[in-house]
């Protein structure tokens, strides 16, 4: 194993976690508990709100459009207070249908640690109907 294992997975290496985290189809960022973003995946299919570089360490009031900051205030602040440990939200962008969720992260002994950011598109989900089980999948 390398320098940068994890104890707790055995095997996998931060390279490893890093690329999991890529392949979702999801954007993630991680807010920590001073409100800095601290992480952000890259998806393969590329993010929904972009980021770059320069967001990392930044207020994450300041990654927000002016008429939505004092409601992401609102979601920080609640959640430190353990009045929530969710928050979800949805829109429509582009002629896409965005489902936007926040979960706070806190430790063993419950401290608040931070939030987590995820958002997906869901235009292609939305639309499915009826099934498709794997059993139609070739080779299974």
């Amino acid at each position: 194993m390398s320098d940068t294992s994890l104890d707790l997975f055995e095997g996998m290496d931060l390279d490893i976690l890093f690329a999991l985290f890529d392949t979702l189809p999801v954007d993630v960022s991680f807010v920590n508990a001073d409100d800095e973003v601290t992480y952000f995946n890259l998806p393969a299919a590329g993010r929904i709100f972009p980021r770059t570089r320069l967001d990392i360490g930044r207020r994450v009031q300041r990654c927000h459009p002016p008429q939505s900051v004092d409601k992401v205030q609102r979601i920080l602040d609640d959640f430190r207070a353990k009045k929530r440990s969710t928050a979800d939200f949805w829109l429509e962008a582009g002629g896409k249908f965005i489902y936007i969720r926040y979960f706070a992260v806190c430790g063993k002994d419950g401290t608040y640690q931070g939030t987590l950011e995820v958002s997906q598109d869901c235009t292609e989900i939305r639309a499915l109907q009826g099934e498709k089980k794997l059993e139609g999948e070739p080779g299974v």
